[in-house]
């Protein structure tokens, strides 16, 4: 397989299958080996290894645990930590599945494209879950979780069934991902700047008298 052979629809799978990685692994290849051992869907011959048994047993052992691991704050942002060195490197590893027997080049791009994707959920969910675990309550984590389970599952059948709409979705996704990830780092920069300063002991910073809320002295 050279570049120009490289279809929409095994573009739509290589970017698909890295995003979803980043964010649901064990659930994303539970769901599409079922999907295809029982012929809801059609997967390319590359790909048919994830129909196997053990393969759907054992991931969807694992998402299971994922299930509550990844709705409980804290522990959640742990799971996130530990597997940024699982996600990332299976989103690549999939992503070159998609191409099969093709020239080394193509698969370099494709797993890197893939492990790209997989980065960007990645950390996305990640930043967002360390900053809604800075609030008290339980129920903003139960629903990114539900959120993202359903997005994940929504992911699976626009990519086989309207392959270049996905495609457009995912460049919207990278826009979105560039203009947001540099606000979340800065919030929880400053969130872990206000831990630490709790940590030593200093007063939480308020606005006093004679202060305003711009922070300027008022005369």
């Amino acid at each position: 397989m050279e570049i120009h052979e490289v279809t929409i629809a095994a573009l739509a799978l290589i970017v698909g299958i890295g995003w979803a990685s980043g964010i649901s692994l064990y659930g994303f290849v539970c769901v599409l080996g079922i999907a295809g051992a029982t012929g809801v869907l059609a997967l390319p011959m590359e790909l048919q290894v994830l129909q196997s048994p053990i393969v759907i047993m054992a991931a969807g052992f694992i998402y299971v645990i994922e299930f509550f691991a990844d709705k409980t704050p804290g522990l959640d942002s742990g799971w996130d930590a530990l597997h940024t060195f699982v996600r990332i490197p299976a989103g690549a590893f999939l992503a070159t599945l998609v191409v099969g027997e093709a020239s080394p080049a193509i698969e370099v791009l494709a797993g890197a494209l893939g492990g790209a994707m997989a980065t960007a959920s990645h950390l996305v969910k990640t930043f967002s879950r360390l900053l809604l675990n800075a609030s008290p309550e339980p129920f903003s984590n139960w629903g990114a979780s539900l959120g993202e389970d359903i997005a994940v599952l929504g992911a699976l059948w626009l990519m086989f069934a309207y392959p270049l709409i996905f495609l457009l979705v995912m460049v919207s996704f990278i826009a979105l991902a560039l203009w947001l990830l540099p606000k979340l780092y800065r919030a929880l920069r400053s969130v872990f700047a206000r831990l630490q300063r709790w940590l030593d002991g200093a007063p939480p910073p308020s606005a006093g008298k004679g202060t305003n809320l711009a922070g300027y002295n008022s005369p």
